[in-house]
């Protein structure tokens, strides 16, 4: 007898850490399999250990291998961190791709900001609709979290039925879209869930995560009692939070002025797609100036330290049209990611020491997260009561804290896994079967390179002792031609003895050429070598740090 089919999961990005989200469904058995991806995201690079690199990837290398198999790409919802890398990946493995209304139109938006995007088709979806994608039927099931149309996934399958949650949070008063649809996750419930794939990102964290109707009551009495200018950062992508902010301008007679690409494009998706109907019509940044103090409220991208965004140059005094003065006020109306604390508190000190006001949620509920804590992890097991629970989307801690969670809300069988992970769901027994490969990829520029690229580990050693360029010109005879060129990057000017670092260098080349015998100096690679030893170990000598050092022999 035929064996039946398997249901598989494997994350290629997302877990055990936060962002890259990409998740894959495999239905069949060893030999073929048709596949499923939900979700291709970024994550962003930091300047300390990837220097130049703007944002990481995950490396679909595997898929592109499977691409006849790959039925779709589906998205859960339009943040960086599960829609970012499309643009750069699909090309790779142009299948079709499934969403809702919100998340393409912002995608195409996001397509329209580049250079020259490959052509992208995407079929949207209805909120709560259902769609057939191979033998996957996908169900968009809504929930609430800090950006429109974000669904939770019923995956049907003949094997059962999986819930990827995506990111979700329980908020019965959102301001703008559905809230989570607790009837639709009970109904599922009791028509049998076979494994549950969940959001741990706020696992650690005790109760329940506020409304954003809270906040957004916050926000409205801290703009009336404010007397300069206000300025508000947030992440541009929470359309509710957006909407807050104007309702709260709009009772404190102020004009709403937004600064920022980002911003401008979240602004013109959310009003084409109907999500600012009623709210008053925002200024471009040109008319900042013309609004007296009182009037005027900035709404500023930049929340997260981004240098080139709108808050980082307003803090530094070089926004070309909005600047902020003393008694003026900046609300952050958002959560540091965790690896921006630096960044965000050079704009906060920037700020401050121009005599602004800064309110964050340390001491204000001026932010609230798109992520479940603990009781409504617990909710949200009771509603779906799963054969089977998946933490994703967090790190280690976040993701043993939802399997703890998990064990005691009495879920009969948790299992964690790495990305790479292959986990055979059903039927029978789950577990981990088999590794498929996994890794990163780097945006350098307009270039992706892997994770083992030569120009980010040659870059981060630079940063760390810099570069030592030798060029030398050698006779036939093996004798020195003329003086060596000694250019140095990246290395003090003098040693402690005050001693120029070019002369000691220079020093060392000379003599160690004149020691080789002649054979060794005849051969280019053997003599650039002995060079390239005795550089580094003679800058180390004198400084403590070995550099890069490059040699180019010519023979003249």
């Amino acid at each position: 007898m035929a064996r039946p089919d398997e249901l598989t999961f494997a994350p290629l990005g997302g877990v055990g850490e936060i962002g890259m989200n990409l998740s894959i469904y495999g239905l069949g058995n060893r030999h073929q399999r048709a596949w499923l991806a939900v979700d291709l995201g970024v994550s962003f690079g930091d300047e300390e250990h990837l220097p130049g690199i703007d944002l990481i990837m995950p490396d679909v290398g595997f898929l592109e291998k499977q691409r006849d198999n790959l039925m779709g790409l589906v998205l859960t919802h339009a943040h960086e961190d599960h829609f970012g890398a499309i643009i750069d990946l699909w090309p790779k493995l142009k299948c079709p791709i499934y969403a809702t209304q919100f998340s393409a139109a912002l995608f195409e938006a996001k397509c329209a900001a580049e250079r020259n995007p490959p052509k992208i088709p995407v079929t949207v979806v209805p909120s709560g609709g259902r769609i057939d994608v191979g033998p996957f039927t996908v169900e968009f099931i809504p929930v609430a979290h800090s950006i429109p149309e974000s669904h939770a996934l019923a995956i049907h399958t003949a094997v059962g039925t999986v819930l990827h949650t995506g990111d979700w949070k329980i908020d019965p008063t959102p301001i703008i879209g559905l809230p989570t649809d607790e009837r639709r996750l009970r109904e599922l419930g009791d028509a049998g869930v076979l494994a549950l794939v969940g959001d741990s990102t706020n696992a650690v964290r005790d109760g329940r995560s506020p409304s954003e109707t809270e906040v957004a009551t916050t926000i409205t009495k801290l703009v009336k009692a404010a007397k300069g200018r206000v300025a508000v950062t947030t992440f541009a992508s929470n359309v509710a939070r957006l909407k807050a902010v104007a309702d709260a301008a709009k009772a404190a007679n102020r004009e709403v002025v937004v600064v920022g690409r980002a911003m401008e494009r979240v602004v013109q998706v959310a009003r084409e797609c109907g999500y600012l109907d009623g709210v008053q019509n925002f200024r471009g940044a040109d008319l900042y100036g013309h609004f007296p103090p009182d009037k005027v409220l900035a709404l500023c991208t930049g929340s997260q330290g981004e240098p080139r965004a709108a808050l980082a140059r307003i803090a530094n005094d070089d926004h070309p049209e909005v600047t902020l003065n003393k008694g003026d006020c900046v609300i952050f109306s958002s959560r540091t990611i965790p690896g921006n604390e630096k960044a965000v508190g050079a704009i906060v000190n920037g700020l401050v020491a121009q005599g602004v006001e800064v309110i964050t949620d340390r001491t204000d509920l001026v932010h609230v997260s798109g992520h479940p804590r603990r009781d409504e992890l617990r909710d949200m097991i009771s509603w779906v009561r799963p054969q089977l629970l998946i933490p994703v989307h967090g790190e280690a801690l976040h993701l043993s804290e939802h399997a703890k969670l998990a064990r005691a809300a009495g879920v009969p069988k948790v299992l964690t896994c790495r990305n790479g992970d292959l986990v055979k769901l059903g039927p029978g027994d789950p577990g981990i079967i088999d590794e498929l490969p996994a890794g990163r990829l780097y945006k350098d520029g307009t270039i992706l390179e892997d994770a083992k690229s030569r120009a980010v580990v040659e870059r981060r050693r630079m940063g760390f002792a810099g570069c030592a360029f030798v060029a030398i010109a050698m006779t036939e005879k093996g004798e020195l031609a003329d003086d060596p060129e000694v250019d140095l990057v990246g290395i003090p000017e003098k040693n402690v003895a005050g001693e120029l670092f070019d002369d000691i260098v220079f020093d060392a080349v000379v003599s160690t050429v004149e020691s080789l015998p002649r054979a060794r100096r005849r051969d280019p690679d053997a003599l650039a070598e002995s060079v390239r030893r005795a550089v580094r170990g003679t800058i180390n000598e004198h400084w403590g740090k070995k550099p890069l050092c490059l040699v180019h022999v010519l023979e003249v």
